[in-house]
């Protein structure tokens, strides 16, 4: 197909001629630590993750899209030429397309939609949400795969089996053998598997999974203490209290640590801004083009090495550096090889990679890229371009059009937005026409604005987009009624460098854990970071002075408070359960007005609205939910709804993370809703 009269280059061209660097050439980052690039990676998996085809196959023809190079749905093979070092005797490289929402695309036939006005749209699988979904999971399913329903305290479940002096890893995932690398000095018996944590991502490189374990740490040091200042709240009660108080710290440590640092004091002025309340006329839902493309502007800041250093934050002899090759779905190497420790203390240390011009991706991510659902090596650069063409993203003139931005229509004019003249003239020379660059690439090539570490396009893209999950979110850690005055007080004290010395073996960090310093000097002792006082969160009442204790009730929770010089407590039921009774009693002539509510078993099976369980599935009730068993030969699916015919294997893959369009504009993803808390 041809663009302003001509065709595309090819992805894997396009990485080769502009934007591979290899490792030797890396440029560090004077004034950011490696944070910056770990927190981009995480908080992205927070909010947005593509769904590839779940068909492996051509539709037509049923040939294996690893063994063949047709453009044949969902197969979008990456044409490669012979003498390229990816090259496995074919002339392509492997690459499934997005899943497309239900009645998009070719699919809207299915759902009587004639129309050629109706594109093909991709899903967002988790939450849009900044929420922590990293910790708690996007489905009630997963949740509760993630919770540890034996505890009293609101706890997530944890490693069963190992420990970082005597501290918390993540557990593991129940499907096994899971398709995690293995030690390989190791035998069978002792196998490590993929950890188990909110995004199914969270094995893919180890400083990751380092990352997803202290905030399972965080969650259940607040839960832990929560309890132990409020002896009467419920399990329940806890565990929402201190999911809560993560949610907020993702969403602080976001808008107020790393997004300014990325767009620039003035972008951020422009594009975010102050809070000022709810709007429930914002889309929250996050564009395509913001996690297929801006977003992904934090590849360019990956280091080709990962560095693990000892306790005076020097090289460990026992902990040689690794290449990121070497650390790709491999949580064996965190269990077995340091723990947390080390690999924190390399991230917060050394820097993280400059984006140049000339130096884009290293080629760790264009030359060995590990994907667990290919045979070989892949190139993520490639990847990002195939993927925003499969999205049917606008060019990178028609997004600069949408920011306001003026279109570069010759070279003279790129020139002056990429400072660099031989990319520019690499750039025109491979897409001949302005019009038809990625936009990714476009976006990665722009010159910096002041204090940032993206040109216009992108910080204008990410400004937009982290204003609508600011402004879209009812429960917002700024909004009224969702913390008090005194409780966003101290949620404002917290940080990450206080995350961390709360959860590891740390003892001195910088007081900005995403500012690059040297240690000792630039480093603080934890005794002085500041953090959260819980309590604000502690519910106090004077025996003497009231009706007594209040009493609890079985499967419900109650909070304690004082309204005009009155003693009032508040019932709730927990979930699966129906307050029968009064919902709010009063201490008046020193006992209460109302004896306390009943919470009653919901028989959710018996919904006049409609069963929780697929009519292929029977609804079974229990005790505060619901059961849905499946008949022989059926299991029941990940959602906990559906039966199915047992599935193979499950592929992993890292790129979690139709046609041009004439006008730019954002193209939202169908996005599964799930509560903020």
């Amino acid at each position: 197909m041809l663009y302003n009269g001509f065709e595309l280059p090819p992805v894997r061209e396009v990485t080769r001629k502009i934007i591979h660097a290899s490792n030797e050439a890396v440029t560090d980052d004077n004034l950011y630590s490696d944070i910056l690039m770990l927190w981009g990676q995480y908080i992205d998996h927070d909010i947005a993750f593509t769904p590839q085809s779940t068909s492996r196959a051509a539709f037509l023809r049923g040939v294996d899209c690893q063994l063949t190079c047709e453009n044949q749905n969902p197969c979008f093979p990456m044409k490669v030429f012979p003498n390229d070092t990816l090259s496995t005797g074919m002339d392509c490289l492997p690459f499934y397309r997005s899943s497309p929402a239900c009645g998009t695309g070719d699919h809207g036939i299915l759902f009587g939609n004639l129309s050629t006005l109706n594109p093909r749209e991709q899903i967002n699988g988790l939450t849009s949400f900044l929420d922590a979904s990293t910790v708690y999971g996007s489905t009630p399913a997963m949740e509760k795969k993630l919770r540890n329903f034996t505890s009293d305290e609101g706890l997530l479940r944890i490693n069963a089996q190992y420990y970082d002096n005597d501290r918390e890893y993540l557990p593991f995932v129940d499907q096994v053998p899971s398709p995690c690398a293995q030690d390989p000095s190791s035998n069978e018996a002792e196998r490590i598997e993929c950890f188990m944590a909110g995004d199914s991502r969270s094995s893919e490189v180890i400083s990751l999974a380092a990352m997803h374990t202290l905030w399972l740490r965080e969650h259940n040091r607040l839960a832990k203490a929560l309890k132990r200042q409020n002896y009467h709240w419920s399990s329940e009660t806890v565990y929402q209290e201190a999911r809560k108080i993560v949610g907020a710290l993702h969403q602080i440590i976001t808008l107020r640590d790393y997004i300014p640092k990325i767009i620039g004091p003035d972008a951020f002025n422009q594009y975010i801004g102050l809070y000022k309340s709810y709007d429930p006329s914002v889309n929250p839902t996050v564009s395509n083009v913001f996690s297929t493309a801006a977003f992904r502007f934090g590849h360019a800041t990956i280091q080709p090495i990962i560095k693990r250093l000892n306790a005076q934050y020097q090289d460990d002899p026992d902990l040689p550096n690794l290449h990121l090759h070497e650390v790709f779905f491999s949580p064996w190497r965190l269990i077995k090889e340091g723990g947390l420790d080390p690999l924190l203390r390399g991230v917060l240390a050394r820097s993280a990679k400059l984006q140049m011009q000339d130096q884009m991706l290293n080629e760790e991510l264009t030359e060995k890229l590990f994907v667990l659902s290919n045979n070989g090596s892949l190139d993520l650069a490639s990847l990002n371009l195939q993927r925003g063409r499969d999205h049917g993203l606008p060019g990178y003139n028609d997004w600069r059009e949408f920011c306001d931005l003026p279109r570069l229509e010759t070279q003279t004019y790129m020139n002056t937005i990429i400072v660099n003249k031989k990319i520019a003239e690499k750039i025109i020379k491979l897409y001949h026409h302005p019009n038809n660059i990625d936009v990714w690439l476009g976006g990665l090539a722009e010159n910096f604005l002041p204090d940032a570490r993206t040109g216009p396009l992108f910080a204008c893209l990410i400004g937009k987009q982290m204003k609508a999950l600011r402004e879209g979110d009812r429960f917002w850690w700024e909004n009224d009624d969702i913390f008090t005055e005194v409780q966003r007080h101290e949620l404002k004290k917290h940080s990450l460098s206080r995350i961390i010395c709360d959860n590891t073996g740390l003892s001195e960090v910088p007081v900005d854990a995403f500012q690059l310093g040297k240690f000792p000097e630039d480093f603080e002792s934890c005794d002085n970071i500041p953090g959260i006082n819980l309590e604000a969160w502690q519910e106090t009442y004077e025996q003497e002075e009231t009706c007594g204790v209040p009493m609890k009730v079985e499967n419900g929770d109650f909070v304690y408070c004082s309204e005009l010089g009155k003693s009032i407590v508040i019932y709730s039921c927990q979930f699966g359960f129906q307050l029968q009774g009064e919902e709010q009693l009063t201490c008046t002539n020193k006992e209460w007005n109302f004896p306390p509510p009943v919470c009653m078993d919901i028989n959710e099976c018996e919904s006049h609205m409609s069963s929780p369980c697929h009519p292929s599935a029977n609804c079974i009730n229990t005790k505060g939910s619901y059961e849905c068993l499946c008949s022989d030969p059926y299991e029941l699916a990940e959602d906990g709804r559906t039966c199915i015919d047992f599935p193979g294997p499950s592929t992993w893959t890292s790129d979690g993370w139709n046609n041009s369009k004439p006008v730019a504009t954002f193209k939202y993803y169908q996005v599964k809703y799930n509560f903020n808390w």
